[in-house]
């Protein structure tokens, strides 16, 4: 369909010319660079691996299953089995790309290994997953039921995302979890690194433009709202950041914490247990447990001031388009 709304003819001098620059250009980069893999974890594959560990997990909310309870484990077998496989054969991809900067190789099984090791951790990841929809569901008034959460709250499908990433990225396949994070992200505008440590029944309501960082640490019962960043400060080629900094760059936000629209917390910071975070708020200190911080509060303008603002307002405004007659 490209071909007939664009060009017939790839031999085209325009099309053939732009392959010699983007040769020209690949090449440039690859010498520059270790030599390219053969595969490489493919965001696709990986979005399949993820519906079929959904439906795993959520076999009638979000694997469709519609028969009786006798066949239920079955259909978990079939669609585990295949996310499985899909997620093994793109966790080989990554280790054929880190080999290539390995002094010694890796075992032939080292894929197979980590996807048994991951499969002992679903029962948890269920676990996880229902405790945040709970926590939303007593969060937001506006939820009407805990299955409407699981199906179409931004902030869930983000979380789901999470704790199958975060186990991935514990067993050292770091390229395949960063890459469901991107799928999530992509989705729902929520950014979460798959190192970030969070514990149970967190809640991320309306969440576009959340940012947490690798390192964060999350305790329970923590609720965020939209544009929160829980960020690090220090750029990492400043040659005086210490291995603290490096490594340990994100905040730490303890339990029964709320951090309001618009937070920005950077660095190596705690936010004590039970605080509240105001909108918009910007933090590079620790708060202590049971703090309220917000920013001053709007004021009313009177008078002379107010007469001054409308009318420097009133100076930006494109002038009023005149009405046809």
């Amino acid at each position: 369909m490209v071909a007939e709304n664009l060009i017939d003819d790839v031999s085209t001098e325009f099309i053939q010319s732009a392959v010699a620059d983007l040769r020209d250009a690949r090449l440039t980069s690859r010498a520059r660079r270790q030599p390219p893999a053969v595969r490489f974890p493919s965001p696709e594959a990986l979005g399949q691996a993820i519906r079929d560990l959904s439906a795993a997990l959520y076999p009638r909310r979000l694997g469709g299953f519609r028969d009786g309870s006798e066949q239920e484990d079955a259909f978990v077998a079939a669609r585990l089995a295949n996310g499985l496989d899909i997620l093994r054969q793109e966790i080989d991809a990554e280790i054929a790309y880190w080999q290539l900067e390995s002094a010694a190789p890796f075992d032939d099984d080292h894929a197979s290994t980590l996807i048994r090791h991951f499969a002992t951790t679903l029962a948890d990841i269920r676990a996880s997953i229902d405790s945040d929809i709970d926590a939303a569901f007593i969060g937001d008034p506006a939820a009407r039921s805990v299955d409407e959460i699981l199906v179409s709250y931004p902030g869930a499908i983000a979380t789901l995302h999470h704790r199958i990433a975060h186990e991935l990225h514990k067993l050292g396949a770091a390229i395949v979890a960063r890459s469901i994070s991107e799928l999530a992200n992509a989705r729902t505008g929520i950014d979460i690194h798959p190192g970030a440590a969070i514990g149970p029944r967190f809640f991320i309501d309306h969440g576009t433009g959340v940012v947490i960082g690798e390192t964060s640490i999350i305790g329970s019962n923590v609720r965020l709202y939209q544009h929160v960043t829980l960020g690090a400060r220090s750029p990492l080629w400043d040659a005086s950041t210490t291995p603290r900094e490096r490594y340990a760059r994100h905040p730490i936000v303890e339990d029964d914490v709320v951090i309001y629209a618009g937070a920005t917390i950077l660095g190596r910071v705690t936010i004590g247990r039970g605080s509240t975070i105001g909108g918009n708020v910007w933090l590079l200190d620790d708060v202590p447990p049971e703090s309220v911080i917000v920013q001053p509060g709007a004021i009313r303008l009177h008078g002379a001031e107010a007469d001054a603002l409308g009318e420097a307002l009133a100076r930006t405004r494109p002038p009023a388009r005149r009405m046809a007659s």
